[in-house]
């Protein structure tokens, strides 16, 4: 009776689409491995981001309009118990990603594009050492890819060629399965790539080949749920990711601006609380708020936001072996300025948003 609230707070609200710190999607979480039984899942979300800033009389003015696009994402998961103390899980997902495409209005960043695309793949294996403590750890397959094109910088367009990189999961757990209490401490590794780059700029003699080096961050994570009443379950956590060691910098974007294509001065840190009810055997329902606070630093034109508050909403019907989960998520993105070239600040944004909608099917057998 009680898994049905653990995955109500767990998959419902992880349906719909993050909007976090850098250009995180995904939080990471390895909530499936704790899933009673064989589990299978499925997940597809869709976003509709709204970003968008006016420049400053640094750059000549103008409104930017909206330069993010919708996106979809796709996730699946499986888990399945070895013994009755050893268990494992496999997970897929596409944990950053990035999709800005500046319009072509009076705006000194017009016509730029930016993508940056990742898919992982991770594999888990959980020990329970007794009834209340865990142990787990797995390796993590990612891989990603990018490509620009920044017209402000005369003639210059990069585009990164996909490459895979390999990174640790490890982490312990606490239970008390009676009261439906766990708290776990989750660490991601960095990730290292070093990607074959082939940028072009004026001025250039052709093509311009090197290797840029890339990392996604480093990533704690402590998750925490608990039975407070009949039919209750509160949940959440603290997320800290560390993207002040993450930049994107080729080598001529490099020389001839003086900084990177994209990075962050500080890492994020996202707290997230919430409560889950269910009304009966079949329909349960979960809500939550997160927050994040922004560095206030300038931050570069491919990725103008600052922190974040997000509401998120989830209903889950159970039939049989079978849940099917809806979710929406509304995140109000905090408001930021650009720095270009010389210009600090280049441009202000305001008032940025975004929705995503989910839906989740899982089966147990």
């Amino acid at each position: 009776m009680k898994k049905h609230l653990i995955a109500a707070a767990g998959l419902g609200l992880s349906a719909t689409v993050a909007q976090a710190g850098g250009i995180e999607r995904t939080n990471q979480s390895v909530g499936v491995l704790f899933e009673e039984g064989r589990h299978l899942e499925f997940s597809i979300g869709y976003a509709n981001p709204d970003v968008s800033g006016v420049g400053t009389a640094a750059v000549g003015g103008g409104a930017s309009g909206n330069l993010t696009e919708d996106f979809f994402q796709l996730g699946a998961a499986f888990k399945s118990d070895i013994n009755s103390k050893l268990s494992y899980a496999i997970i897929v997902d596409q944990p950053y990603g990035a999709d800005v495409a500046y319009p072509l209005v009076p705006y000194f960043a017009a016509g730029s594009t930016a993508e940056f695309n990742s898919v992982a793949l991770t594999g888990l294996l959980r020990y329970k050492t007794n009834e209340n403590f865990s142990v787990y750890g797995g390796l993590r397959l990612q891989a990603i890819d990018a490509n620009a094109n920044i017209p402000f910088v005369p003639g210059y367009t990069v585009d990164g060629d996909r490459e895979w990189g390999v990174g640790a999961v490890v982490g312990v757990a606490y239970e008390i399965p009676d009261i439906a209490l766990r708290v776990s401490l989750t660490y991601n590794s960095e990730i290292a790539y070093d990607v074959a780059t082939t940028e072009t700029i004026t001025g250039a003699p052709g093509l311009i080949g090197s290797t840029t080096e890339v990392e996604t961050p480093q990533s704690v994570h402590l998750e925490f749920q608990s039975g407070v009443a009949e039919n209750t379950l509160v949940f959440g956590g603290i997320r800290w990711v560390d993207w002040s060691d993450f930049d994107i910098t080729p080598l001529a974007f490099a020389g001839a601006t003086g900084g990177p294509l994209i990075a962050y001065e500080n890492d994020y840190v996202t707290y997230t609380l919430g409560v889950a009810y269910r009304f009966n055997e079949t329909w349960a329902m979960a809500g939550s708020i997160s927050y994040e606070e922004g560095d206030a630093a300038f931050m570069t034109n491919l990725g103008p936001t600052d922190g974040s508050t997000s509401l998120s909403l989830a209903a889950i019907y159970t039939q049989d072996n079978m849940e099917i989960t809806t979710g929406i998520r509304y995140t109000d993105l905090g408001n930021a300025q650009t720095r270009a070239g010389a210009a600090a600040p280049a441009a202000i944004f305001e008032d940025n948003d975004a929705v995503s909608v989910g839906v989740s099917v899982a089966f147990k057998f």
